[in-house]
């Protein structure tokens, strides 16, 4: 690798970068799936981690971001550290930038999940060695790498669709609206007025040419749409838990809204998942769910991303 490589956001990324660390997640897909049927095979970018040592920096708890990165850094050849945010005192005892500073000395790369996406990209700014975006406030890149990727493979290509957002205006969502600023794709979303997107995010989308439809009518974004996505109504870092169900009630992707869809639109969410809320269980067991799926491609996916981080792949 001739220059660093950080996974910061997907808007700093071209679609074919993008496409480039998907078209890895699914060749190391199908690798892991053949070596467990038949007992063993090479993988087709050997272990572009071996004797590397990645820190897993960790602000809030974790199922899937820590799990799937801890596998995947050492189904490719690395080594993980998990560190927690209250173990360094991430961002208090010393400067952010001293931080990284140190921690670029002991290991290879670091992936963190932290709130504050400004501590993040001065992290960044500061390390010399990749940084890797794991969940910020402000965008959730690594997921919806995972949820493109679990797109293609149970509908093909995303260019062209129709993807149908409802609900909050989280950091998932962020990242969905960069992602259509790079893969040609139509976005609806739906969101109460007062939990609306950013504005200076659409702007930005917009400016690149993204096709952004915005409504405060969840039926009006699931109408004739590919794939419906939902998240959680209450994230890690929100305070206003009552005011937010009371707003977001009508915006459940349930049987009757899924009908606006295509008859064969799949239904995504990142968990964890409140049913009942956000989601009816009918909705989450259901045949056109695929949340299951997307959970799973964490690990595929962030693989890829690790792979283009450490040069694996052009």
């Amino acid at each position: 690798m001739t220059s660093l490589r950080h996974f910061l956001d997907l808007s700093d990324f071209s679609a074919e970068d993008l496409q480039l660390m998907l078209d890895t997640a699914h060749a190391l897909k199908s690798q892991r799936r053949a070596a467990r049927r038949n007992g063993g095979e090479d993988s087709p970018l050997g272990l572009p981690l071996a004797g590397k040592k990645i820190a897993m920096v960790f602000e809030q708890p974790s199922l899937r971001t820590r799990m799937s990165f801890d596998v995947g850094i050492r189904e490719l050849g690395g080594q993980s550290l998990m560190v927690s945010g209250s173990e360094i005192e991430l961002g208090e005892r010393e400067s952010i930038a001293d931080t990284a500073r140190v921690m670029s000395r002991y290991v290879d790369a670091i992936m963190i999940r932290m709130l504050d996406h400004d501590q993040l990209v001065e992290l960044a700014a500061n390390a010399t060695v990749p940084v890797i975006n794991g969940l910020t406030k402000r965008s959730h890149p690594c997921q919806v790498m995972a949820d493109i990727m679990t797109f293609e493979e149970k509908k093909g290509p995303i260019a062209g669709r129709t993807i149908a957002w409802t609900g909050d205006a989280n950091n998932v969502l962020a990242s969905w609206t960069h992602a259509a600023a790079r893969f040609p794709f139509t976005f609806k979303i739906a969101t109460p007025p007062e939990l609306a997107p950013r504005p200076e995010l659409i702007a930005w989308a917009k400016s690149q040419g993204a096709d952004i439809r915005l409504t405060a009518d969840p039926y009006e974004a699931a109408e004739g749409a590919d794939c419906v996505i939902t998240d959680c109504w209450v994230s890690m870092g929100d305070k206003d838990e009552g005011r937010r169900h009371n707003l977001l009630k009508p915006y459940q992707v349930n049987e009757k809204l899924l009908r606006e869809a295509q008859s064969d639109a799949i239904v995504m969410h990142c968990l964890p998942a409140t049913r009942g809320e956000e989601v009816t269980d009918a909705v989450m067991d259901g045949l056109q769910s695929v949340v299951f799926d997307e959970a799973e491609n964490r690990l595929h996916a962030q693989k890829g991303i690790l792979a283009w981080c450490f040069g694996a792949v052009a």
